[in-house]
């Protein structure tokens, strides 16, 4: 077996890079790339030392006044006139916060230098090797961010957030059950392209077609003037998937996405390529990094519609 035909297991190889620099000069292609707008809505956050603490009020003790959401409730008085005795209260904390640590994704890029030097003619075939793969490590994070175990939004959504579709396709009385469960600035619904299509379906089949609004220079679908967003890190099982409703921002006590910026090698915040060094088979190593997380601010920021059939379809042309 050839060198030339062993370097695939090492890095790009030869004969992949020289088709590229001779055969075309159009940059590489690559079908996982998706628009990742969840990574573009979510305020993201500078996290500082790598931990990031949310401090939450305390559950009010068994027997002591709570509020909806079972804090502890602040004593006030109104009144209209004389001097009554005002009420003495202060706000308390969990003695516990949680702490959200930076999770990373890292992979070390491989590429022979004869190729970076040789076959980078109008396409810098290094250039493109690290664009692929960051692209490739964005694709991983949205993932993460949604389906992780320890932070991914799906499992952020408390129980008393959380519904089911009355008959399994997502109707506009679903939607706004979940308006009303997030109804201080709900920003956008995040669900799979199919989810959002089958809600169409519903929608037009009720004579109320959602309208459609315009956001980075696309257009989207709407429900009550909130845009339904697409991801398919959705996942869809047994033909049936989850519709996500988020407020976002920190002022807004909502969702906020979590990174570290200023890293060695930082090529956008919280995403680095560092050069590791050249090996004696003239193989150049680069390691990409990217640090993230998310935290729900509060309980009442996020919730979730289950049991979202995908696959209900109508004959127009049954009498």
């Amino acid at each position: 077996m050839s060198k030339e035909t062993n370097e695939p297991h090492l890095s790009l190889s030869a004969a992949a890079a020289r088709n590229l620099a001779t055969a075309t000069v159009t940059v590489p292609q690559y079908t996982e790339i998706t628009p990742r707008w969840l990574h573009k809505l979510l305020p993201w956050v500078d996290v500082d030392g790598g931990v990031y603490r949310v401090n939450r009020v305390a559950k009010a003790a068994k027997g002591k006044p709570a509020d909806e959401f079972g804090e502890v409730q602040v004593d006030l008085l109104t009144s209209d006139g004389g001097e009554p005795k005002l009420p003495t209260t202060f706000v308390d904390y969990e003695p516990d916060p949680r702490e959200y640590h930076l999770s990373t994704i890292q992979t070390v890029l491989r590429t022979h230098t004869r190729v970076t030097d040789l076959y980078s003619n109008k396409i810098d075939q290094l250039r493109e090797q690290i664009r692929l793969v960051v692209e490739a490590v964005k694709e991983r994070e949205e993932w993460e961010l949604i389906n992780h175990p320890d932070f991914g939004l799906l499992k952020e959504v408390d129980a008393a957030q959380t519904i089911k579709t009355r008959k399994g396709a997502p109707t506009p009385d679903d939607l706004d059950e979940l308006l009303g469960l997030v109804w201080k600035k709900p920003a956008f619904f995040l669900a799979h392209p199919k989810a959002i299509v089958a809600f169409g379906r519903e929608a037009t089949r009720r004579g109320v077609p959602p309208p459609t609004v315009h956001l980075f220079g696309s257009p989207f679908i709407t429900w009550r003037g909130v845009p339904l967003i697409p991801s398919n890190k959705l996942e869809i099982k047994n033909e049936a998937t989850s519709i996500l409703l988020l407020r976002v921002g920190e002022a807004e006590q909502g969702v906020v996405g979590l990174q570290k910026t200023g890293v060695t090698g930082e090529v956008e915040p919280g995403l680095s390529v560092r050069y590791m060094g050249t090996n004696e088979n003239s193989i150049a190593s680069h390691l990409v990094t990217r640090y993230f997380s998310a935290t729900v601010l509060t309980s009442d920021a996020i919730a979730r519609l289950d049991n979202v059939v995908v696959n209900n379809y109508y004959d127009y042309s049954a009498k």
